[in-house]
């Protein structure tokens, strides 16, 4: 035992070339199930021979008792009406050369067996056949006179030891008419040796066993290409599984069933697909943090080693000191968006619910917008069908969730475009949407948006400051909020963003009404002079 457990660990060491361990299988799951297959099948047609060898077996054995029983009969019947009996010895005198004992001869050859009569004391009187007549000195069994007196005997075998060989033997008494009544005088045995094959028909014998030859071969063969339609997937699986163990995540298994080993394709395929994602995903991430750290820390650095050494004069240090300043902020928002995905990972991200405006909130995000949507020429709407808007829900998170989706909305519409703001309530949600004209979000993107790390911008030409957290933070804040939050876009005409948060409680605030108007009066007469 102690030898295998160290053979065990010793397979599980790394190899040269640095590839994960991995229990190598002495015997494939083709072999197995085609041994298990074979056995079974060898083991059912051993059954089914043994079970034929004695059906017919007792079947010949019941034909030749018929018809030894019947013959010896016969030759009873002959011998009793043509044969000399002699009372002072209770015996009869049979002559070989005689008629009677020419026809027990020809009798016995039509009916392929040895005809014999014994005497009552079991000694052989007369046989048909000369290679028992070394038997007219021995006696037969005691039982068999016994059981023959009582009118028939049949027994497959050799007579307690009679024959040297297992025999058939069929007997009846022959009986005679004398003055004291029915007389047994003798007893007639018609027997046959006792061979299965050589009393089968070889006809018959030869279709059975080419038929199960036949089936036998077939049904290996059919075994043998189940257990490899069963097996073939799952050696699949387990190359792919080797080479996702070295980063190669473009392997998929074919499916070619609709079973259990069919879903279990689909599912490993599944799985592949979202490995691959997540792979795809953490190489942008990496490149994608990479490039947040080096720029701005370059930038950094750069900027304030010109200070420290004089290339930059002291009347622009706080020019750039605003540079540094603005690109320590975009750290600091690279690095509240980790915190806030750590958070997520350990399940600390914690729902602090109390009742708020909504739409204030939204306001507060527009205002602090406000520069950036008049230099873009942007159009506010929607916002004069609000009102009100009391939820019942943590205002930190939500103000994360509703400043990215406007911070998006500002940074993909096209110039001079437009923004929409829209609210639905039902008895059990409200529904806020915010609808921005510009390229919109390719199909093949939708899936992803709220996926982590993910940005549909591969060019980085109008997203260089996201990270590709805040679509996939907003939708875990939206869900701890028993909300959610979905997406709608059509490329190159508009992309819109619902949040769906539990209804509470909705109450007119006609001061929200007045902050509204100011808001939007400001923005248009900021659009006006531009």
């Amino acid at each position: 035992m102690k030898q295998r457990v160290n053979q065990t660990q010793k397979s599980t060491k790394p190899n040269s070339k640095g590839k994960a361990p991995y229990f190598r299988v002495r015997r494939s799951l083709f072999k197995k199930y085609l041994i298990f297959g074979i056995v079974i099948l060898l083991t059912s047609f051993i059954a089914l021979s043994v079970t034929m060898y004695i059906f017919v077996n007792r079947y010949w054995e019941a034909e030749k008792k018929t018809s030894l029983i019947d013959n010896a009969k016969r030759v009873a019947d002959v011998i009793e009406s043509s044969s000399t009996y002699l009372p002072a010895a209770h015996m009869l005198i049979i002559d070989k050369d005689s008629p009677v004992g020419l026809t027990v001869v020809n009798m016995s050859e039509i009916i392929d067996a040895d005809i014999m009569v014994v005497d009552n004391t079991g000694k052989c009187a007369y046989c048909s056949s000369e290679e028992y007549d070394s038997f007219a000195s021995d006696q037969l069994p005691s039982y068999v006179l016994g059981a023959t007196a009582k009118g028939e005997f049949f027994e497959s075998g050799t007579l307690d030891g009679y024959f040297p060989n297992a025999r058939y033997t069929a007997g009846v008494p022959i009986v005679t008419d004398t003055d004291d009544g029915e007389v047994i005088v003798a007893f007639c045995y018609a027997s046959t040796p006792a061979t299965f094959v050589s009393g089968l028909p070889v006809t018959f014998l030869q279709i059975f066993f080419t038929a199960a030859a036949i089936m036998l071969i077939i049904i290996i063969i059919f075994v043998a290409s189940m257990s490899y339609s069963m097996s073939k997937p799952l050696k699949q699986m387990s190359n792919a599984a080797k080479k996702f163990a070295v980063g190669d995540f473009s392997v998929r298994v074919k499916v070619t069933s609709d079973d259990e080993i069919g879903e279990l394709a689909t599912a490993f395929n599944y799985m592949a697909d979202s490995l691959a994602s997540s792979e795809s995903m953490r190489r942008s991430f990496i490149s994608n943090v990479s490039h947040e750290l080096k720029t701005p820390m370059t930038t950094i650095a750069g900027f304030i080693d010109g200070m420290l050494d004089g290339t930059i004069p002291p009347e622009r240090h706080d020019h750039y000191m605003k540079i540094v300043s603005t690109e320590v902020k975009r750290l600091s928002r690279l690095v509240t968006s980790m915190l806030s995905l750590s958070r997520i990972d350990r399940g600390e991200l914690k729902v602090n619910r109390q009742k708020f405006d909504l739409f204030s909130l939204i306001i507060t995000i527009l205002a602090s917008y406000e520069q950036k949507i008049v230099e873009r020429k942007l159009h506010i709407t929607g916002l004069e069908d609000f009102r009100s808007i009391t939820v019942n829900a943590d205002p930190d998170l939500m103000y994360q969730v509703i400043y990215n989706l406007i911070e998006n909305a500002v940074k993909f519409t096209d110039e001079g475009g437009t923004i929409h703001f829209g609210v639905e309530e039902t008895r059990y949600d409200i529904s806020v949407m915010i609808t921005n004209t510009g390229p919109g979000i390719p199909p093949e993107d939708i899936r992803y948006i709220f996926d982590r790390f993910y940005k549909t911008d591969k060019s980085r030409s109008m997203d260089k400051k996201g990270m590709g957290l805040g679509l996939f933070i907003a939708k875990t804040i939206m869900r701890l909020h028993g909300g959610d939050i979905y997406v709608e876009s059509r490329v190159n005409e508009f992309t819109t963003f619902t949040i769906r948060l539990p209804r509470t409680e909705t109450y007119a605030a006609p001061s929200n009404s007045d902050k509204k108007n100011k808001y939007v009066e400001t923005t248009a007469s900021s659009e006006t002079e531009e």
